[in-house]
């Protein structure tokens, strides 16, 4: 475990290096596309509206995507690279459980997008990502901000580069990795909130069904029972309503009902339990401050021209 945390240290350091935000905060506007395609945002919203009707997984997917996407090479779009050798981002281990659905949102909303001649190959996947995870939680009953725009798009994409966090990660763990993006503990607990909606595949929770303390027994036994030793089953991060962007994960984190170990450990920790407790009685401090780190999550690592960004044509391949 010292290891572990000397290495991720290590990686926050090297990593906020990398990624700072801070050089790039300035080319980032919320009305970056307002002369280039106006209709842009209008856009966006119907696009991500239509998928979500298609697939009710499409607005977790989508969400999660996105922190995919900026916790690696910063918020550039690579994720979405596919490279013809197979050595891309999401075909490392540690992107496999994302979703079709969510490529699928970000990749109709380019076309739609495009399908403007005002538009057309205007706008980055990168940025069309960025609004269509905020179309995500907006339109599942999450706050609508303000989404800063003007990335370009990345032209690199490999396995080796991805280092995510891990459903067994503990708080400090989950600082590190953080703080690597520049990001702060209260910032890594709003953003974790976006587990209120979605679920995750046995293989990720089932070492602590009956093991972990922390678990409630009844939520243990119900677990155990959807689980019936197969590792490709599924259960919703959030029980109570699956469906919905609210504050009901914090909830029942504070019951014992977290279903990653790094979720439990948010309330398990005293450090960070006040936090949790806060968002459980206030739904509008959370959405506000999950507003907020989604506003910085989505300013790390941002490309410009000068720094080998493109509009990519097609989000899946480099010009």
């Amino acid at each position: 475990m010292a290891a572990s945390l000397a290495g991720l240290a290590f990686l926050a350091v090297t990593s906020a290096a990398l990624l700072s935000p801070l050089a790039v905060v300035g080319q980032l506007r919320t009305d970056y596309y307002s002369t280039i395609c106006p209709n842009l945002e209008t856009i966006v919203r119907s696009s991500v509206k239509q998928s979500m009707a298609a697939s009710p997984i499409s607005a977790p997917a989508t969400l999660r995507l996105f922190f995919h996407d900026c916790a690696v090479r910063g918020c550039d779009a690579s994720i979405m690279i596919v490279n013809s050798n197979g050595d891309d981002e999401w075909r490392n281990s540690d992107n496999q459980s994302l979703k079709p659905e969510g490529f699928t949102t970000v990749l109709n909303a380019k076309a739609a997008v495009d399908s403007d001649p005002q538009c057309r190959y205007k706008v980055s996947c990168a940025d069309i990502l960025a609004l269509a995870a905020r179309e995500s939680v907006y339109q599942s009953g999450g706050p609508n901000y303000q989404v800063e725009l003007g990335r370009y798009d990345g032209r690199v994409s490999t396995r080796d580069s991805v280092v995510l966090p891990h459903a067994n990660f503990n708080l400090d763990q989950l600082n590190a990795f953080f703080a690597g993006l520049g990001l702060s503990q209260t910032d890594m607990i709003a953003l974790s909130g976006g587990h209120t909606f979605g679920a995750a595949d046995c293989r990720f929770f089932q070492y602590r069904i009956g093991a972990d303390p922390a678990m409630d027994q009844g939520f243990a036994a119900q677990l155990r029972n959807t689980c019936g030793g197969n590792p490709n089953n599924f259960a919703f991060l959030n029980g109570a309503t699956p469906a919905a962007f609210d504050n009901a994960y914090y909830r029942g984190l504070q019951q014992g009902r977290g279903l990653l170990g790094s979720d439990q450990a948010l309330h398990a920790d005293q450090r960070s339990r006040g936090t949790v407790d806060y968002y459980a009685w206030s739904q509008s401090a959370f959405f506000g401050d999950f507003a907020a780190a989604m506003t910085r999550l989505g300013r790390v690592g941002v490309k410009t021209a000068a720094t080998g960004g493109e509009i990519r044509r097609d989000c899946r391949f480099p010009n």
